[in-house]
C-alpha cells in the first residue's frame, strides 16, 4: 500500500483509515516513513484505532507527521493503542514540530498516558500559537488530577483557539485537577 500511495507526490489531503489490523513497530514505522515523504500535505485524517501500536511506534508515527510542514489539519486517532506515557512524549514531541497546525483532532482514549504522559501533551500543545481548534479525548487513560493541571496549563496558552473539546472522562482528576488555570 505504501508504495502505491507514494507515487502521488503532489497530495495535499491524505485519509487513511487502517483500524482493527493489528499494526504493530514494523508497519507503524514504515507508515512513518510513507508519511514523511508527503512535505506538501496540508490535511492528514489517520485513524489507527484499535492496533497495537506501542510507544515505540508511535515514536516513528510521530517522527513521520513531524515531516509534513506544511499541515494545517490533523485528525489522528489512536484510541484503544499501548502508546503510554513515553509515547505520549513521542507523538507530541512530533506534533509540536508541525506549527503551521491551525486544527488538531487527537483521540488517544484507552492508551494508559497517565500523568506524565498528559504533562508532555501540555507541554508541546501549548507552542501551537496558530491553533484555532483543538478536540482532545483522553478518557480512560488515569492522567490524575496533576495530569489534568499540566494539560489545562498547555491549552491555556493557546492563545488562538476559538473551538475546544474536551473529553477527560474515568481518569481520576477529582476536584483539584480541574481547578481554574490562571
Amino acid at each position: 500500500m505504501g508504495e502505491g500511495i507514494l507515487k502521488c507526490i503532489n497530495l495535499i489531503s491524505l485519509n487513511l483509515d487502517l483500524s482493527r489490523n493489528t499494526i504493530g513497530l514494523n508497519s507503524a514505522k514504515n507508515l512513518g516513513e510513507v508519511i514523511a515523504r508527503f512535505v506538501t500535505l496540508s490535511f492528514l485524517n489517520l485513524n489507527l484505532s484499535e492496533n497495537k501500536i506501542d510507544e515505540n511506534g508511535i515514536n516513528y508515527l510521530g517522527e513521520g507527521i513531524s515531516r509534513c510542514v506544511t499541515l494545517t489539519s490533523l485528525n489522528l486517532n489512536l484510541s484503544n493503542n499501548s502508546i503510554s506515557e513515553n509515547g505520549a512524549k513521542y507523538l507530541g514531541e512530533g506534533i509540536g514540530r508541525c506549527i503551521t497546525l491551525i486544527s488538531l483532532n487527537l483521540n488517544l482514549v484507552s492508551n494508559m498516558i497517565e500523568r506524565n504522559g498528559a504533562k508532555y501533551l501540555g507541554e508541546e500543545i501549548s507552542r501551537f500559537v496558530t491553533l484555532t481548534s483543538l478536540n482532545l479525548s483522553l478518557s480512560n487513560n488515569i492522567i490524575g488530577e496533576n495530569g489534568a493541571k499540566c494539560l489545562g496549563e498547555g491549552i491555556s496558552r493557546c492563545v488562538s483557539l476559538t473551538s475546544l473539546n474536551l473529553n477527560l472522562m474515568r481518569n481520576c482528576i477529582g476536584h483539584n485537577g480541574n481547578r481554574k488555570v490562571t
